[in-house]
């Protein structure tokens, strides 16, 4: 039951995400982080099961940094990171699949903002929008509505806000609780959160 929303816009690109962890017919937190950053200029917000989400994100954090280090300081792509994620999902499948879909975003200097989808059988296409989740039920028709080439983070964000208030109006599950991470030039920020993340 998870959300997750992403959107590119001139210079970079935004990911939000529900912050509810729940299972059967209970809630257990309401300020998790989904969005994961995996390196200074790159994130993922995934959906699935919290212990997938977590060991995921983990692992292709750790080996993006681990080729780094192993390469003399050199760095994956947005595109490289997306291609690695895939490969590790569709590896995964007939040993133990990880139940996550996935939203990686990025910003590299000579190509900008990219965002790219990626599914738990591992699909992969880069998108200039997309959402995991219910969510994509309800956005879809807004995001063809709102979204244009260049738009400003301004425009980008109010797309984001339209698509959490669609899914907190209509959605039967609550999710009161959204963090939004937005990455450019100037790395991955937080621009804003319902539940700390830090408070436990």
């Amino acid at each position: 039951m998870d959300t997750v929303l992403g959107v590119t816009y001139n210079g970079g690109v935004i990911i939000a995400a529900d912050q509810s962890n729940g299972r059967s017919i209970l809630t257990y937190q309401t300020n998790v982080d989904k969005i994961a950053q995996l390196t200074s200029h790159s994130m993922m917000g995934v959906s699935g099961p919290n212990c997938d989400l977590v060991s995921f994100t983990e692992f292709i954090a750790k080996n993006i940094n681990l080729y780094e280090l192993s390469n003399a300081g050199t760095k994956l792509s947005t595109h490289a990171q997306a291609n690695f994620a895939r490969g590790e999902l569709a590896a995964a499948l007939r040993k133990g699949p990880f139940q996550v879909n996935i939203l990686l975003g990025g910003y590299d200097e000579k190509t900008g903002g990219s965002l790219y989808y990626l599914d738990y059988l591992g699909t992969l296409h880069k998108v200039k929008h997309g959402a995991q989740g219910y969510a994509q039920y309800f956005c879809s028709s807004i995001y063809d509505k709102d979204w244009v080439e260049n738009m400003t983070e301004e425009e980008a964000l109010r797309i984001v806000a339209k698509c959490i208030n669609e899914v907190q109006t209509r959605f039967m599950i609550n999710q009161p609780n959204f963090i939004i991470k937005k990455v450019d030039k100037d790395g991955v920020q937080v621009v804003s959160f319902g539940g700390d993340p830090a408070d436990t």
